[in-house]
């Protein structure tokens, strides 16, 4: 099924309503002619639409958040989303463009496609958005023989992303202590994907691919380069290390004269940015460091709406 086989009326409707979030998150931030034909690839369907992009030069690192409806059968079960080909066509794009044995950053990541996460918005569920990660995963897998990884709901038992990365290795800095480069794992991937080979591409690595409910992700300088300090700071606020429940958090290099608590929110409406910002604050205080008022690195999901309402109506 076709975007061009939905009736006038019922896709405006589903446009509006149903729709589908999609970060994509692509090791590399450096090279901007590595990132052209990626952005250009996410402009082919004009059915799907770019809403944000963060870049970080010192992760190496680029988020692109895209947004798109998705199309159910008579039955109620999803059939289409634009998003599915665009996605794919940008990895293609970033396997073509980037090599990650060239790839080095402070932001830990296991594939030049890193991570791909499917959020639902508006009145669309958590099962369409593990539908289309599992259709993308399908894709990946058998179309670039790369090993794929599901997570959170798109997995069948709902495994969390966390555990699988330690299991790969994903928190482990392999040069200097302190730096991600090249790939640094066997070639014999030591957990059977979901999809694709278990044999890994160096130029490709591996790829996670999962759907959850809104996931925040909020990064807060401190203005030390101590990275054992920021480190302990960041265990100290996870949950996994006895602070704060659902938030994930990594201490990291960032620059020349600070490091960074990268946090996930694994359920930001309940533990949100304002209360990690002041544990973070309290414990920097109790190292005799301080804190930058930290930053998200996407747009609220009540934003994300707003622009792809208005970006659609502009092109309708």
């Amino acid at each position: 099924m076709d975007s061009n086989s939905i009736s006038k009326d019922k896709k405006k409707n589903v446009m509006q309503s149903m729709l589908l979030c999609c970060k994509l998150y692509i090791s590399e931030s450096r090279n901007k002619e590595a990132l052209e034909p990626i952005e250009r690839a996410a402009k082919l369907d004009q059915e799907t639409v770019i809403i944000n992009k963060f870049q970080d030069r010192d992760y190496n690192r680029v988020n692109y958040t895209l947004v798109s409806y998705v199309i159910h059968d008579s039955t109620g079960c999803p059939i289409y989303s634009p998003l599915h080909q665009t996605v794919v066509a940008m990895v293609s794009a970033a396997y073509d463009a980037i090599n990650l044995e060239q790839h080095s950053g402070a932001h830990p990541r296991l594939g030049v496609v890193d991570d791909i996460l499917i959020h639902p918005l508006a009145r669309a569920s958590l099962d369409e958005a593990a539908w289309l990660a599992k259709k993308v995963a399908a894709d990946i897998g058998n179309r670039f023989q790369v090993p794929v990884y599901l997570y959170a709901a798109a997995h069948p038992m709902g495994k969390a992303l966390d555990t699988i990365r330690r299991e790969l290795g994903y928190y482990r800095p392999n040069f200097r202590g302190i730096q991600w480069a090249g790939w640094a794992q066997p070639e014999q991937v030591p957990v059977k994907p979901d999809e694709g080979p278990e044999v890994v591409s160096r130029a490709r690595g591996v790829v996670m691919i999962g759907a959850h409910q809104w996931v925040a992700m909020y990064n807060i300088p401190i203005m030390s380069t101590d990275l054992s300090v920021a480190r302990r700071i960041a265990q100290r606020v996870s949950a996994r290390g006895g602070g704060l429940p659902t938030v994930q958090t990594l201490g990291l290099f960032h620059g020349e004269d600070s490091t960074e608590i990268a946090c996930i929110l694994l359920e930001p409406n309940q533990i949100g940015a304002d209360r990690v910002q002041n544990h973070v604050e309290t414990l920097a205080s109790q190292e005799g460091l301080d804190t930058e008022k930290g930053y998200f690195t996407d747009l609220s999901p009540e934003m994300i709406i707003e622009r792809y309402m208005k970006l659609i109506s502009n092109s309708a």
